[in-house]
């Protein structure tokens, strides 16, 4: 509801602002003086259209391709969506009565749209102010009410030319997916490059021979008894290779090194058992560290991923709503640069916590990545001109929100103050071993004097490869050169090497980010994306890709390499952010993207030249000689093909791939196993002795089941059905005959195609079982169900115990259990199969049950289905309290309104 503004009658001006949440116009509204009507656009108020969904005058047009008119320099066709009609009559009511019209969206490119759309569809006959603030605080908005605006187009220009520009990608290359791969899936500009990074980074996994090598780990003590663990770094002056100096087919990089197996090493250990060590040299250098700068949009996806286990849409849902509630600054923002108050609230605030000495002489002053002078926001900090400490929030921000704000307050407190201080030490030493081999340890520590900025907050970091073998870390002793040194304890140590780790959100994003692929802003809707697409699953942090996105990435590779390309895909983003700053024209661009500069470059010759694409081809991967994997309409499966001279008709064999097997993971000799030990697909079971039929058992994608097979009628058959004849007396053609819907019946858990029998099968085919009737004449039957055996009789259902029982069970045993009291919701209930902790919005606990259309995420008010393409035991806490705010979001799902009939004359 809109805030109400002074009425006329009082002779004061009415003044309509209009911001894109309630939430933001209520924050705002409580900081705009009388004679302000604050109401909210609920986001954008028009957007293309699905081509279906345009004017049948215009589907046969140029623009019924893509809702753009391609004649007509690319001109969009917008439309008011149906769910936004109503907002836009209350939006013209509102300002029917208004004198002045203040456009306070976000002053990023979707907001400068956003404010722009409103500009064109309420046509305001009375002054427009564009009206943008940083934070929502009492200071920034009287601030911005002197520094208002006109709409910039450029930034409006940038933001249509990338919604026509993925409205063209998207609809030229997802139905080469859908023709090829699989119907339901999408190509975008930044998905299909993300989806190409993680299933390059699970080729090279896939790729990886593994090395293993030797060194020897020591505890060397002092006169004084002190002791210290250092590692073997040489033998006879050759370095000891270690993890970093084998390729990743296990070979070594260099012959420099000297690469110990499992015996020299040992041997080595037993000639130094009795040697003396000796400090050879020792070198103590300064430690010096600095704080990370503020908060980006990217390093805070990053760090709340590291820290707080946030996936990024859960971290830019929390960061808008403390936004929107003037908590922190703008969330959308690649500058890490801070203002000239943010920087004394920071330096104010260490120097009160930690003391006068943690905070440096100078300022601090961090500049922004930004070209663009009209998206230049500050660093994401604690909203206003003095910030409120944690403590402070901590009655008002529960859960994640207090949990996210007090990482943006620690990190920008961080940033303005002192550099930690230390020492590193770090000491050679060595021996000679009973066969005159010269062996040299090495040791390194540091000690931190003074925290500094350490005392406030330290950032996180992603996995590393192999880890940091030639540092033990820790104090050392005082030591100084030749002291001699006993050693303790002398071990052989194996090790081996590691493939490269696979992405998680955080390391993706800031691989996003290096490359220059997308915008902060949209990396948390890409990866959701990807995810919801079947894309990548999580394995923990992990980023896991699916087989079906092997193929996907691999058409997309060979059929349009550029569109892929990782260099083509950041020159597209430094084109759009050209276009912002008003360098680059928005039609001129689409031109050369969509048609080329030359005759053989666009991406509409592309998809019209694309010739013949080998489906099969591009579906298959080789996984062991002789073994090829298929990414099929039902999943993935392995294939043995036939050879050149097979019989027609022959099937090759085959085998399912379990799907919690990683793509790396499924080796040659996984590949072989599984064929080797792969059940029959199909097993004759004999024939039906009251039909005839012939009954098989096979293996299904939801499981083994019976089916009878209907053979398909005889010539002879055809030939013998009645003639029938139109009105002017020629014969009708022959009809073909109804098909018959075979019988089925799914195994019990107890059974297998191995080893079900022809009369268990029968049984099975005739399920349900009619057991009787009740006092009242209601039938009652026993069947089995997507959650175990049960009774029915009308609508009352009741559970029996096992599946065997569906055979053995008599109506006198069911109407013993229909006598009893029925327990709440037909059944005793389930126990969730999974558990978040309470909803930091309706304040309930968040679980995961069994609905009868699959698992659903519940907090007892909104409920959400778990995607298809994420496990169970993959959904994180934060990932379900993201769908649930998602499904709020969409509001609850409209009933169909049922049409009356017509009464009859």
């Amino acid at each position: 509801m809109p805030v109400k503004a002074t009425d006329k009658s009082t002779g004061k001006k009415k003044k309509l602002v209009i911001v894109e949440s309630p939430a933001k116009g209520k924050t705002i509204a409580g900081y705009l003086g009388d004679g302000f009507e604050v109401t909210a656009s609920m986001g954008h108020i028009r957007d293309l259209p699905q081509p279906s969904d345009l004017p049948a005058e215009l589907k046969k047009t140029s623009v019924g391709k893509f809702a753009v008119d391609l004649d007509k320099d690319f001109e969009p066709y917008y439309v008011v969506s149906s769910d936004k009609k109503k907002k836009v009559a209350e939006l013209k009511a509102a300002l029917k009565d208004a004198d002045e019209l203040y456009l306070a969206t976000d002053g990023d490119r979707e907001g400068e749209a956003i404010a722009w759309h409103l500009l064109q569809v309420l046509k305001p006959k009375v002054p427009v102010h564009r009206l943008t603030f940083p934070e929502i605080t009492k200071e920034a908005i009287q601030r911005a009410l002197q520094e208002m605006r006109d709409i910039d187009i450029s930034m409006v220009d940038a933001q249509e030319t990338r919604r026509i520009l993925d409205r063209l990608y998207g609809y030229e290359i997802s139905p080469v997916l859908w023709r090829k791969v699989a119907r339901g899936l999408s190509a975008g500009r930044v998905q299909s490059v993300a989806t190409r990074l993680v299933v390059e980074r699970e080729r090279e996994r896939m790729a990886f021979r593994s090395a293993s090598y030797w060194d020897l780990l020591g505890t060397f003590a002092t006169a004084s008894s002190e002791s210290f663990k250092a590692r073997l770094t040489s033998v006879d002056g050759a370095r000891i290779a270690s993890g970093k100096d084998f390729t990743d087919r296990g070979e070594l990089k260099s012959k420099n090194v000297t690469h110990l197996d499992e015996a020299a090493a040992l041997s080595l250990a037993e000639g130094l058992q009795s040697a003396s060590f000796t400090v050879r040299s020792l070198e103590t250098k300064p430690y010096t560290r600095r704080p990370a700068a503020p908060f980006t949009t990217s390093t805070l996806q990053q760090e709340a991923s590291r820290k707080l286990r946030f996936s990024s849409r859960v971290t830019m849902q929390v960061a808008q709503r403390l936004y929107e509630n003037g908590y922190i600054t703008y969330m959308r923002t690649d500058s890490s640069a801070l203002s000239d108050q943010a920087i004394n609230a920071a330096r104010r605030q260490a120097s009160e916590l930690y003391g006068p000495e943690y905070v440096p002489e100078a300022r601090r002053v961090y500049k922004g990545k930004s070209k663009n002078a009209q998206e230049a926001h500050e660093a994401i900090r604690p909203a206003g001109d003095s910030f409120r400490t944690p403590a402070q929030v901590a009655s008002s921000l529960r859960g994640d929100e207090f949990k996210l704000y007090e990482l943006i307050w620690k990190r920008t407190v961080a940033s303005q103050m002192a550099d930690a201080k230390g020492s590193t030490a770090s000491v050679k030493l060595g021996a000679v071993s009973a066969d005159g081999r010269d062996a040299e340890f090495s040791a390194s520590g540091t000690v931190i004097t003074f925290r500094g900025f350490m005392a406030a907050y330290e950032e996180g970091h992603d996995a590393t490869r192999d880890g940091d073998e030639g540092s033990e870390g820790g104090r050392l002793p005082i030591l100084k050169k030749d002291d001699p040194l006993t050693a303790a304890e002398l071990g052989a140590i194996g090790h081996e090497t590691s493939p490269p780790p696979r992405f998680t959100e955080a390391s993706l994003v800031k691989t996003l980010e290096e490359l220059g692929i997308g915008r902060p802003s949209t990396y948390a809707a890409t990866i959701s994306t990807i995810m919801d697409r079947g894309y990548v699953t999580q394995r923990g942090q992990a980023l896991v890709p699916s087989w079906i996105a092997f193929s996907v990435v691999r058409l997309l590779e060979e059929h349009f390499t550029d569109y892929v390309d990782y260099d083509f895909t950041a020159e597209m983003e430094e084109d759009l952010d050209r276009i912002a700053r008003g360098e680059a024209g928005r039609v001129e661009w689409l031109n050369q993207f969509y048609y080329g500069d030359r005759v053989d470059t666009g991406l509409h010759t592309i998809v019209n030249d694309l010739g013949e694409i080998d489906a099969r081809a591009v579906n298959s991967i080789e996984i062991a000689d002789g073994i090829v994997l298929r990414v099929g309409k039902f999943g993935p499966y392995l294939e043995r093909p036939l050879p050149a001279d097979a019989p027609e008709g022959t099937e090759p064999e085959r085998a399912n791939v379990p799907e919690d097997l990683a793509p790396d993971e499924l080796t040659a000799e996984k590949a072989i196993e599984l064929m080797n030990t792969a059940g029959p697909e199909e097993r004759v079971l004999g024939e039906d002795p009251e039909t005839g039929r012939t009954i098989v058992a096979r293996n299904g994608r939801y499981g083994p089941y019976v089916i009878e097979l209907i053979p398909e009628p005889t010539a002879e058959e055809l030939a013998n059905q009645p003639v029938e004849y139109y009105k002017n007396g020629k014969p009708k053609p022959p009809k073909k005959p109804a098909k018959v819907k075979p019988r089925t019946g799914s195994l019990f858990k107890s059974m297998s195609v191995e080893t079900v029998t022809l009369e268990e099968a029968l049984k099975l085919m005739r399920l349900p079982r009619v057991l009787g009737t009740d006092a009242e004449g209601n039938e009652i039957t026993v069947q089995n169900g997507r959650f175990g055996p049960y009774l029915k009789k009308g609508t009352d259902s009741r559970s029996i115990g096992s599946e065997e029982e569906i055979f053995t069970i008599t109506l006198e045993q069911a109407l013993e259990i229909y006598s009893q009291p029925k327990q709440r919701g037909g059944r005793q209930a389930a126990a969730p199969l999974a558990e978040f902790g309470t909803d930091p919005v309706s304040e309930k606990p968040v679980v995961v049950k069994d609905g009868r259309f699959g698992p659903y995420i519940t907090d007892g008010i909104t409920n959400i289905t778990v995607p298809r393409s994420m496990a169970i035991e993959e959904l994180t806490r934060e990932r379900a309290l993201e769908l649930l705010a998602e499904k709020r979001e969409k509001g609850p799902a409209k009933k169909p309104v049922r049409k009356r009939a017509a009464a009859k004359k």
